[in-house]
């Protein structure tokens, strides 16, 4: 293994140790008063129970697609397929289980400092456990695959024949290894997605509106699974989610440098295995430097002496990140590529040429992060417009809410369109895929500062049921809203990387079933392509309604129950009984797991049934339409919902809670509830897991295919 990879395999340990002494650190805080640790009891029973029968479905799946891979491709790339499922679960649950205990811990030191800034630092606390264990075994599970399956890298670039088609066995062991990764994520992020907001929903439409009681009320019987669903949407669903966004980016690099080689070997140019094995490596060396980046800047978020701004402290601490990231990156890409001859790689900018590609993904991401605030905070115009439109109705925010949505998928398609260029000029289609590690290389600060906004959430909710004072709830409710942006900026980090990834997934996928001579380029103007740039545009529009269909269901069932509570609960109302919780944490769980199989089956069976049947031509169509549709609709639903909710927010904090104009924003923030955290979240796994199935998948439908049987 190469001398670099041990030091990134040093660093992800370090990473670890780092996560467990902020696991234990904040587990060792007191929970506050007996009420307060009841409440918190109760979140963390819900989260783990839908989380162990979330896991039991997918079992069946992970097993199911094992087995095809040990018996059509070969036992190291199921390997592989099991070491990425058992990383992203693992992430997921220890994220997960940090967050319902930092929560009660939150509140806790609100109550008994009513300092933010110390408050801050425990949520932030909890969060790093998330973004850094993600970050750490997203490489340890890499550097496991290298090791095991190409420890001397002698055969990076070799090709293997079977039952007549062929394929490279150590692409196939890292796209397995994505694949993993992507499935684990898809079913959390999807499950995850239609639990939380059918809970949030139901409790939002029947507390707030029609019973006209306050958010996370205690007489509420649907506020535990809302707290439950915060857990198991935003956070398990989250660190699977975004695992999965930065494997599939360093994994895509790793696979398009291989497929080069290959294409350079068959037309005879010069491409030496040295520089095959230092392309391969380049991009987990980077992700490496990245989670070294996150674990100093979070130290000094963790020790900063003034943390009364929240939202300076986060942004600081992201800066810090971001720019480490690219200064100590230049040591490593002059020790891969100083000296090399490239010979006729479109390296425009010599050695620096990758790394200047991967620049542009940093510098893009930082843009769309500040795109997302500007148009989700509501400390800028676009959501503070939709507040003061509450005076005329529901109608007219919703109005306003999908104009904005609508309107801010331009700034940010246009940095992803130009960042996507420039990389390409300066390192060519390994350029594109160095875009999306570079956006992804700090993402243990971008998880972290995402997760620690559903632990404020959920301390909120804790401070409100346990009936303490204003002064707390204050502190919660600004940390919280600080976490609403912080969301939307990490949605808008996913979708980005999202868009390079499959990007390079795509050209992956366009290399492996072209003849070896031929250039990887479509021929737009094929009527099999351009058929399959129809279906897969409206496959991104199918799936998202399939998600937003699945949350109406669950939340019409959820507000049955609750209507029927307090209806039949006599002293409910008045305070007197106890809602029952666990009725709605039950009806929550089932609906997610029945409604999450129909969109994951859809996004796995979709490109391999087309490819058997239309032959690759068509998948990549697919691929192509499903990608450009799901960027604009991702985009669209994080930035709408997200200022939805910032709307609601700032009206309650002009002292307007309960008002007509309070109603008018709860209606809007329940419509975009499904769409920031339900819909938008999963398109990204969406799109990339349809292209790493069909990366696995086309080695075998490129040779045996019904239309090519046909035409024959």
């Amino acid at each position: 293994m190469s001398p670099l990879l041990y030091v990134v395999f040093f660093i992800s340990v370090v990473g670890c140790i780092f996560a467990a002494r902020n696991y234990y650190s904040v587990r060792a805080l007191p929970e506050g008063t007996s009420e307060m640790q009841e409440i918190a009891a109760n979140i963390r029973m819900g989260a783990g129970t839908f989380l162990k029968s979330e896991y039991k479905v997918l079992i069946w799946a992970v097993v199911a697609v094992a087995g095809l891979t040990a018996v059509f491709l070969s036992w190291h790339v199921a390997t592989s397929f099991m070491i990425g499922t058992i990383m992203s679960g693992l992430a997921g649950f220890i994220g997960m289980k940090m967050a319902t205990y930092a929560n009660v811990r939150v509140t806790n030191m609100a109550r008994t400092s009513l300092n933010i800034g110390k408050t801050l630092i425990v949520a932030l606390k909890g969060g790093s456990v998330m973004g850094i264990c993600m970050d750490s075994f997203a490489l340890i599970g890499a550097i496991i695959v290298f090791t095991v399956f190409q420890g001397d890298f002698q055969t990076l670039g070799s090709v293997t024949n079977w039952c007549g088609f062929s394929f490279v066995p150590f692409a196939y062991d890292m796209l397995a290894y994505s694949l993993g990764c992507s499935t684990i994520a898809l079913f959390s992020r999807v499950g995850g997605g239609i639990y939380t907001k059918a809970a949030d929903m139901g409790a939002d439409l029947v507390g707030k509106t029609e019973v006209n009681i306050p958010e996370d009320d205690p007489r509420n019987p649907g506020v535990i699974a809302d707290c439950v669903g915060d857990n198991v949407g935003d956070v398990a669903g989250l660190g699977s989610d975004l695992l999965e966004s930065y494997v599939g980016s360093f994994m895509s690099a790793s696979i398009l440098a291989i497929s080069i080689f290959i294409n350079y070997s068959a037309k005879g140019e010069a491409f030496s295995a040295q520089l095959l094995k230092n392309m391969v490596i380049y991009p987990i060396a980077f992700s490496g430097i990245g989670l070294l980046s996150c674990i100093v800047s979070l130290f000094y978020a963790f020790h900063k002496k003034n943390n009364d701004n929240p939202h300076k402290t986060l942004n600081i601490a992201t800066w810090i990140a971001a720019s480490l990231t690219a200064i100590l990156n230049l040591g490593t890409t002059y020790l891969l590529f100083a000296n090399q001859d490239f010979g006729t790689l479109p390296f425009r900018f010599g050695e620096l040429s990758p790394y200047i590609a991967a620049f542009a993904g940093i510098a893009s991401g930082v843009l769309i992060g500040s795109i997302s605030e500007y148009y989700t905070s509501y400390d800028y115009s676009p959501t503070r417009k939709i507040a003061y439109s509450a005076k005329e109705g529901s109608a007219i925010i919703i109005t306003q809410g999908l104009g904005l949505g609508m309107n801010s998928t331009m700034p940010s398609v246009i940095v992803l369109a130009f960042a996507l260029l420039f990389a390409y000029l300066s390192a060519g289609i390994y350029g594109t895929a160095m875009a999306a590690v570079g956006m992804l290389s700090f993402v243990g600060m971008t998880v972290s500062v995402d997760t620690y906004g559903p632990i404020s959430d959920n301390a909120g909710g804790i401070a409100e049921m346990a009936k303490l004072n204003e002064e707390v709830r204050e502190i919660t409710d600004k940390l919280d809203s600080v976490g609403n942006t912080t969301a939307a900026i990490g949605k808008g980090f996913a979708i980005g990387s999202a868009t390079f990834a499959a990007v390079s997934l795509m050209n992956s996928y366009l290399y492996a079933y072209t003849p070896a001579e031929a250039e990887a380029v479509m021929d737009l103007m094929n009527p099999l392509i351009l058929a399959g740039l129809l279906v897969g545009a409206a496959l991104s529009c199918c799936f998202s309604g399939i998600l937003i269909d699945a949350v109406a269901k669950s939340a019409k069932k959820m507000v049955k129950e609750i209507r029927r509570q307090f209806s039949e609960i006599k002293g409910l109302s008045t305070g007197e009984t106890n809602p029952d919780y666990e009725k709605c944490i039950k009806i929550a769980t089932e609906g997610a797991l029945d409604e999450m199989k129909t969109p994951a089956i859809l996004a796995i069976c979709i490109p391999v049934g087309s490819g058997l049947i239309l032959g690759p031509e068509f998948v990549a169509g697919i691929l192509l339409g499903a990608t450009i549709v799901a960027i604009i609709l991702a985009i669209f639903c994080g930035n709408s919902g997200g200022a939805w909710d910032n709307a609601k927010k700032f009206v309650e904090s002009m002292g307007k809670k309960g008002t007509s104009e309070h109603h008018a924003t709860v209606v809007g923030d329940t419509v975009g509830d499904p769409l920031k955290d339900t819909v938008g979240p999963s398109l990204d796994i969406f799109i990339k897991i349809m292209a790493t199935v069909s990366g696995i998948a086309v080695a075998i439908f490129s040779k045996y295919n019904l239309i090519e049987l046909f035409m024959k």
